[in-house]
């Protein structure tokens, strides 16, 4: 059964974007969990490039969906599999992190965002560009404010559960991710960075490195990502259209053939309800009710990488949305670029 949408004003809204310079071309896309989609792709990746037209298969730098891409499944793996409990404060599992303040905060409040550790900074300021020192920084560092009390997003919540993950699994996190989720899920596109020249030349460029000034395309726009290798729970993974399709359609219509123990139907379920009680704004594990949204209602969840990347999941209206845009690539305010975002969702989901 077709999606009952206003097609054709998704089309002007996300084309008004390249229109007015928010970004050079997008990648959009509307299904739900048998697999019906509708997909636009104006633009173009890279406006040195007019020739060459944004594709569907176009491969984006996603940003922060690199937490719910790697580090969550990867946690819930590790829940599922009875290697990690929720509630268990960090220091009692964790002998790095001991007696450190971090240690008195537990798994749940770094996806609930309220382990009240400090916000997002300039890591390389703080720590240096030593991936030792921005570790032990941020293992050690005092938090803000005691664990539980209100709900503070920091994608430092993200870069310690992928310390974490790797852990107690004993894997990288881009192995970790790889084999236990993208390759059962059949996701082939998606990956860490630095991206090899032949896949590179597919990916949509973002902005300016921070130290040679060069155009960026198939390496991490994050500074603190690059200077951890590629790999880390902030940043770094790459991705496309139809790998987001498969990976939100699972979430939809969870596989029971995938054979791999985590990342089922209990830890979906679990993230994607209230996590938070009385404080706002109201969250599951890592997963964000829509701006506009109410709970026990609509129920739109959403997880956003950088302000040019958005994924949307509606349980209840059995759909999901992707947009995908390289907004980086233009300097300057992209507030614009949130209210079309915003707008999309709700068409998307109207």
């Amino acid at each position: 059964m077709a999606l009952d949408l206003d097609i054709d004003r998704i089309r002007r809204l996300i084309g008004e974007g390249v229109r007015d310079k928010v970004y050079p071309g997008a990648v959009w896309a509307v299904g739900d969990r048998s697999g019906n989609r509708v997909i636009g792709t104006p633009g173009v990746p890279d406006p040195d490039r007019p020739g060459e037209p944004m594709r569907h298969d176009t491969v984006f730098d996603v940003a922060g969906l690199t937490a719910i891409l790697a580090v969550w499944p990867s946690v819930g793996s590790l829940v599922e599999d009875g290697k990690l409990h929720l509630d268990e404060q960090l220091g009692d599992l964790w002998p790095e992190v001991g007696d450190h303040p971090l240690g008195r905060v537990t798994t749940r409040h770094l996806l609930t965002h309220t382990a009240g550790v400090p916000l997002r900074a300039d890591l390389v300021n703080l720590y240096g560009t030593d991936p030792q020192d921005i570790r032990d920084g941020v293992l050690h560092e005092a938090v803000r404010r005691p664990p539980g009390e209100a709900v503070e997003y920091t994608d430092r919540a993200a870069l310690v559960l992928g310390y974490l993950a790797e852990e107690l699994s004993g894997q990288s996190l881009d192995v970790l991710a790889s084999t236990g989720v993208w390759q059962p899920l059949g996701m082939t596109r998606t990956c860490y960075g630095p991206l090899p020249d032949e896949a590179a030349a597919r990916c949509a460029p973002t902005g300016l490195d921070d130290i040679t000034g060069a155009r960026l395309r198939g390496t991490a726009q994050d500074l603190s990502a690059r200077l951890l290798g590629g790999v880390c729970g902030i940043s770094g993974v790459f991705s496309a259209l139809p790998d987001l399709a498969a990976f939100l359609c699972h979430l939809l219509q969870p596989r029971q053939d995938r054979g791999q123990p985590g990342f089922g139907p209990a830890w979906i379920q679990e993230s994607l309800r209230i996590q938070t009680g009385e404080l706002t704004p109201a969250g599951g594990l890592f997963w964000h009710l829509a701006p506009g949204t109410a709970p026990g209602t609509d129920d739109i969840w959403v997880h956003h990488g950088s302000p040019g990347t958005g994924v949307w999941l509606s349980p209840r209206q059995g759909r999901w949305a992707v947009l995908l845009t390289n907004t980086l690539y233009y300097p300057g305010d992209h507030g614009p670029l949130i209210h079309l975002r915003d707008t999309f969702r709700s068409l998307a989901f109207a």
